[in-house]
């Protein structure tokens, strides 16, 4: 069990050094930098749909199953949940904004609500890792996978509008990696919550799958929309089936139910 307990805090640590990615993007161009994230993001979408309905779903589904209760409505219900509690999340993250124009003297409040909208996506992240890793070591392994491909694009975001809120570069790869770090303290904390609540597990994993379910369908795939050509269509449809397909060949690996 304390295997486990190492998996986890590597498996969130490996997450939080993504936020460090960004700095990799400096020197592209704007038109290029797009279609690096477009594909990004159409592959993350790929992969966070098959989680959630390959992995996710069938094995919280298996373990009630095979524990002999009857959880599959607290199951759904939990999936609705996720899909719920993303979108309030969405909200709060979202709320303010300034139309101040941004300077070194006046660094721009939507890089704060930035930074603390991450920290709060970063501790979620970590607790869904976590939770992973207690229902099964491959579970997690392949979860973190899927936390990861969602992270890359959306932490060359965040670098991105930490450098337009006045940041300088040092600063901003500093205080987005405070911000990933929070994925560990999500992740220990989820442990602390398993000792006490055996039903955590059962708890976390549909949260996570209706949570992964939302924001590929909600937040990635209209962005992939924006992109009407029929290349960029192709190569955006070609993402999500790489995505999909790389969640299919582990389920296959694994012999996951």
């Amino acid at each position: 069990m304390n295997n486990i307990y190492i998996y986890i805090i590597i498996a969130s640590f490996i997450t939080s050094l993504f936020s460090l990615f960004g700095v990799f993007f400096l020197s592209l161009s704007l038109g290029r930098l797009k279609k690096i994230v477009m594909f990004l993001v159409s592959l993350s979408a790929g992969a966070l749909l098959g989680d959630a309905f390959l992995h996710l779903l069938p094995e919280i589904l298996e373990k009630s199953h095979q524990a002999g209760q009857d959880h599959n409505e607290f199951i759904w219900f939990g999936v609705l949940g996720g899909i719920i509690l993303f979108f309030v999340l969405e909200k709060i993250i979202h709320w303010r904004h300034c139309h101040i124009p941004t300077s070194e003297e006046h660094v721009h409040p939507v890089g704060k609500m930035n930074l603390i909208g991450d920290a709060l996506h970063n501790l979620i992240d970590g607790m869904i890792i976590a939770g992973a890793f207690l229902l099964d070591v491959n579970l997690g392994i392949i979860t973190t996978f899927a936390v990861i491909s969602h992270e890359i694009p959306q932490e060359i975001g965040d670098f991105g509008v930490l450098i337009h809120a006045g940041y300088k570069v040092k600063k901003a790869l500093l205080f987005n990696f405070l911000s990933g770090l929070f994925s560990l303290l999500g992740a220990v904390l989820a442990v602390i919550f398993s000792f006490y609540s055996e039903s955590f597990i059962d708890f976390i994993i549909p949260i996570t799958a209706g949570g992964f379910i939302y924001i590929a369908s909600s937040d990635l795939i209209p962005e992939l929309k924006k992109e009407c050509s029929f290349s960029k269509s192709l190569g955006q449809l070609g993402g999500i089936f790489l995505g999909l397909g790389f969640m299919v060949l582990i389920k296959f690996l694994f012999h996951f139910h």
